[in-house]
């Protein structure tokens, strides 16, 4: 493997990476913390629960989840992009 393209792929990991993070650490952080009370006010309720209560209970938990699906992906595409992918063993 060239040191070179594996260097590139490092990087394109660390980008997919930090910038799901971040987008986890906003839903997470900001949605259950810093602009729940601008959620109950501005959206309406799911179920009898005020719709920041539910994004900082539910709601991120379900980003979560679709974050690990795109990450899954992201990562899936970047390493048959690279060369890394997997490839099946031959049955007999």
């Amino acid at each position: 493997m060239d040191p070179k393209n594996a260097e590139h792929y490092h990087r394109a990991s660390l980008r997919v990476v930090f910038s799901l993070l971040t987008i986890w650490f906003m839903i997470s952080f900001g949605c259950g913390i810093l602009f729940r009370d601008w959620l109950d006010a501005n959206f309406p309720t799911i179920g009898t629960a005020p719709f920041g209560f539910w994004m900082a209970q539910q709601g991120s938990i379900f980003c979560f989840v679709v974050l690990l699906i795109v990450y899954a992906l992201l990562m899936g595409r970047l390493d048959s992009t690279y060369g890394y992918n997997e490839e099946k063993e031959p049955t007999q």
